[in-house]
This record gives structure tokens, C-alpha cells and sequence, in this order.
């Protein structure tokens, strides 16, 4: 990481200007126009495999660290009454890109530019609690995930994806050097997947769900289980369709690489 990090906004602008980095970008959902990587992101197998795990119910969400507001775009266009939480002002990649982003849509979609640590709402205000890529960038994951929690209605669902994580506290900076934007602005992080289920599980949410980086096309995208599946057929002279789930599962959980994703779905009762 240089000496003077620069901000999150000039570290997405910097990759979106490098050409051999379309294909990042676009996978990302860093591009613009944004509605169209909105819409995008709502036509995706990662959206439809999170749609799946919230079912058919609607009501109020809350979009933890929302950035520029494709997964609040995705819950209002699904009929959900969506709160976007997201610190960073900025208009590409913030507050700022989910206003314009909700007006040029017509979606009424309320945005906090708070922290998820102290979150502005009474308790028991929310039906689901969702965040992409958010955990592993708290500055406290377990007052993060007690917040989480206390806003959440009882019977509330909770959905974090695409969470990295590491086997190991010595993995860290292995995937800190290997991210293209850490060491620009110096933001990334990882827990160990005990410190996640620590966190969450203390903060008053029973999980349902925890699905390995081979288990879902949440964590997949841009691949699929489909695609993975495919991959071992090939090597185990089979159809795709005989390629068991069970295999998916065993095989990430082998997975040892550092920053490795991972997806997390839990209740609150009482």
C-alpha cells in the first residue's frame, strides 16, 4: 500500500480507466452508466440465488453499506421498501451514485450516510437486513452484527454474501497484495470464518445458512454452480447433472485460498 491511500472514489475511477481491466470492472458493477449495471446486477445469477433465499416475502430491508446501490435497487425493484445505508458521500461509488441512481429509476429508496456500527433506526424496525461484500470491511464486526440484529424484526431475515475470508491470521496479507485496489486506497479486510460466525451468532442471529465459496452462485458470480459442475464433469467423464452438490461442499471447504468468499443467512427470533 502507498504511503497517502486515495480515496475508494479515485481507486474505482483509476480501474475503470485501465483497458485491460473492462472485464474486472464490468464484473464488478463499476460501470457506467449506472442503471445499466444496476439492471445488470438485477438480471444476475448472484441476484436471483439471494432472491431465492428471501423467498416470497417483502416488507422494509435495510442495504448495509450499499455503495453506489445495485443490491438496493435490486431489493426496491423486487418490491421491497428499501433503506441504503453508505458512509461514503461520492457520487460514483456512494451516497451520492444511490440518490441519482433512485431518482433516474423512480424507486423510493431512502439513503443514511452513517455507519453500520451505530445504525439510525429504532429496534425491530426492519423485515430483511442485507449486505454484499460488507462484513469484512467493519471497523467492529460484532458491534456490526449486534446492530444488524437489533434492527431487525423477530422472524427477520439476515443476508450477508460475498464475505472474505482467510484460514489463517497470517493469510492476511497474501490477499491484501493480491486485491487490484488495495493498495491504492487501502481499504480491504478478511476474518477467519470463526470470527464471522462468532460475530454474527453473538450478535442475536441464528444462522440458517453458510455457503462455502463453491456452494451458491452467490459466490460464484460471475460463474456458476452450473459452470463448476460442467468443469468436473470433464474430468470425471460424467454428464453435469451427476456431478453431486455434496461434491461442491466438500470441495470448498478444502478451498484454503486467502480472501475466499462466502455467503451468510440467519433469523432473528424471540
Amino acid at each position: 500500500m502507498s504511503a497517502e491511500p486515495i480515496s475508494w472514489e479515485a481507486a474505482v475511477v483509476w480501474l475503470r480507466n485501465q483497458p485491460d481491466q473492462a472485464e474486472l470492472v464490468r464484473a464488478c458493477f463499476y460501470d457506467d452508466p449506472l442503471r445499466d449495471a444496476a439492471e445488470r446486477y438485477y438480471a444476475s445469477t448472484e441476484w436471483q440465488a439471494v432472491r431465492a433465499l428471501a423467498g416470497s416475502r417483502r416488507g422494509t430491508a435495510l442495504d448495509l453499506g450499499a455503495g453506489r446501490g445495485i443490491s438496493s435497487y435490486a431489493l426496491a425493484r423486487d418490491g421491497w421498501r428499501v433503506s441504503a445505508l453508505e458512509p461514503d458521500p461520492s457520487n460514483v461509488v456512494g451516497a451520492g451514485a444511490i440518490r441519482a441512481l433512485a431518482q433516474e429509476a423512480n424507486l423510493d429508496i431512502r439513503v443514511e450516510q452513517k455507519w453500520g456500527e451505530s445504525l439510525p433506526y429504532p429496534d425491530a424496525t426492519f423485515d430483511l437486513v442485507h449486505g454484499r461484500q460488507v462484513l469484512h470491511h467493519a471497523r467492529d464486526l460484532k458491534q456490526l452484527c449486534r446492530e444488524a440484529a437489533r434492527v431487525l424484526k423477530p422472524g427477520g431475515l439476515f443476508i450477508a454474501t460475498r464475505e472474505h475470508v482467510i484460514s489463517r491470521k497470517e493469510d492476511l496479507p497474501e490477499f491484501l497484495a493480491s486485491h487490484p485496489l488495495h493498495k491504492m486506497y487501502g481499504g480491504e479486510n478478511a476474518y477467519l470464518l470463526d470470527e464471522y460466525l462468532d460475530a454474527i451468532r453473538g450478535g442475536g442471529l441464528t444462522l440458517s445458512k453458510v455457503f462455502n465459496p463453491y456452494q451458491s452462485d452467490i459466490n460464484l458470480f460471475p460463474k456458476t454452480t452450473m459452470d463448476l459442475k460442467k468443469e468436473l464433469a470433464r474430468h470425471l467423464h460424467l454428464p453435469a447433472f451427476m456431478v453431486p452438490d455434496f461434491l461442491l461442499r466438500r470441495l470448498g471447504e478444502k478451498n484454503d485460498t486467502p480472501g475466499r468468499l462466502y455467503t451468510f443467512v440467519g433469523r432473528k427470533h424471540g
